[in-house]
């Protein structure tokens, strides 16, 4: 099967190329910035093996073009026969050079992407492109770029006196998975029920399918850090070491959230910029999780239960016979599952200290992962910005039971020993049905 080859074409400057790294899903395809005819030479990529992008040169007068038409041929000749003269004419070599290789890649192409940016008024530079690229006998279908907050009725008549009913709004840097998807199923419609079509039916079977997979797996990811988070503990058996304990367990988790916002930033495909610092894109998320102020900003209230056993401002909790509840309800913590064993019993009534981290720092834990997993499903390719947090939110009233069931398997996580890191049945299990809790994405 023959794949289908779409041409991105357009005025220079409306974010051909950002279109490309997007659907791409490739933030390092090309050059992308704000000047004129950044893209010099057509350039392929493949979506899949069905689908072909080619990316072209702005068209920078097509005016000039247009007039060299109707100077050098015939207007009872077919537009077709029009354009292929002229590509085969010295002007085309030299003048038009750019134009010319927009042209001849439309019509190797099965069909083309006319980009419009939304934030241009519609000048007669605009009309007299589509006039070219309609002699080029393929269909064209615009795509209008940067629609945030734009009114599109003008674009949309002058669009219409040329018969060009099929359009689709898709911004290259504010991401929407549904309208990439309307993007397909409107260019499906202007193609015959053949090869053509069906390659398009199959991308879309085939993004839907890979953008589930993408969210379920990017949720798998964020529980296990929670679970390993919420099963990371050290114990204390000098009150002179807990300081030492406790910048200890700050610092691994730190790194541990890092490494898994890296992670996400992988999976999404969104690599590190080399002409910026290597967390170029994280520096939003580079607050301290221990702060205590963030408490207050996500919404998070300590409780007076929490408080009475924490290490305040610590995001730490002090599991000890001394500094928690007593021994009383320490006895019936254990006998309700609170603890996994009477070791636990025995290091609290001889005063030994199990340091873990905090309900409240967890929450703030998965706030900012779930945040971060927000952001990348609607942040396009194109994007060169620093990632912006949203608005956060505590992500839960009451604490997930399978954190709380995790502090009482240590050998859960990694941060514990290097030794743990083998398949265990059950704390898989408790990471699934921790990521299935999470909101499921649009």
């Amino acid at each position: 099967m023959n794949p289908l080859l779409l041409a991105v074409v357009g005025h220079t400057n409306t974010g051909k190329t950002s279109l490309m790294r997007t659907l791409l899903r490739d933030s390092t395809f090309g050059e992308v910035k704000n000047a004129a005819a950044t893209t010099r030479h057509v350039e392929e990529a493949q979506i899949n093996d069905t689908v072909h992008l080619y990316d072209t040169p702005g068209l920078e007068d097509a005016g000039g073009v247009l007039d060299w038409l109707e100077d050098h041929t015939s207007n009872q000749q077919d537009g077709i026969d029009r354009v292929q003269h002229f590509l085969a004419s010295e002007a085309a070599q030299n003048e038009f050079s750019q134009e010319a290789k927009v042209l001849r890649q439309l019509i190797a192409s099965d069909t083309a992407l006319y980009v419009i940016d939304a934030r241009e008024p519609v000048l007669p530079k605009y009309k007299d492109e589509l006039t070219v690229l309609s002699w080029c006998a393929k269909p064209v279908m615009p795509i209008f770029n940067f629609t945030h907050n734009r009114d599109l009725s003008e674009w949309q008549t002058m669009l219409s006196r040329r018969n060009l009913h099929v359009y689709s709004s898709f911004d290259t840097v504010a991401f929407d998975f549904q309208g990439e998807i309307r993007l397909w199923n409107n260019l499906a419609t202007m193609l015959p029920e053949n090869q053509a079509q069906s390659s398009l039916k199959t991308l879309i079977a085939t993004r839907q399918n890979d953008w589930h997979n993408l969210d379920s797996q990017a949720k798998r990811h964020i529980a296990r850090f929670l679970i390993e988070a919420a099963a990371y503990a050290q114990v204390c058996t000098d009150p002179s070491q807990r300081e030492v304990l406790q910048t200890t367990i700050q610092t691994q988790v730190r790194q541990h959230e890092h490494n898994l916002h890296r992670q996400l930033l992988s999976l999404y495909h969104f690599y590190q910029n080399e002409a910026q610092s290597s967390d170029w894109a994280l520096q939003a998320f580079s607050r301290d999780p221990f702060d205590s102020d963030l408490l207050k900003e996500y919404g998070i209230r300590t409780s007076t239960g929490a408080a009475a056993g924490a290490l305040i401002g610590l995001g730490l909790d002090a599991l000890t016979l001394g500094t928690s509840l007593g021994l009383g309800a320490t006895i019936g913590g254990i006998i309700g599952g609170f603890a996994s064993n009477w070791q636990t019993l025995s290091d609290k009534i001889n005063g030994v200290e199990t340091l873990h981290i905090d309900e409240q720092t967890l929450a703030v834990l998965a706030a900012r992962s779930l945040n971060l997993l927000a952001i990348l499903q609607t942040r396009g390719h194109a994007a060169n910005s620093e990632i912006i947090l949203n608005s956060v939110q505590n992500p839960w009233q009451t604490q997930p039971e399978s954190l709380r069931k995790a502090r009482n398997y240590p050998k859960w996580s990694p941060l514990n020993s290097s030794e743990n890191n083998r398949l265990q049945p059950e704390k898989e299990k408790e990471i699934e049905l921790l990521a299935n809790s999470f909101q499921a994405a649009k």
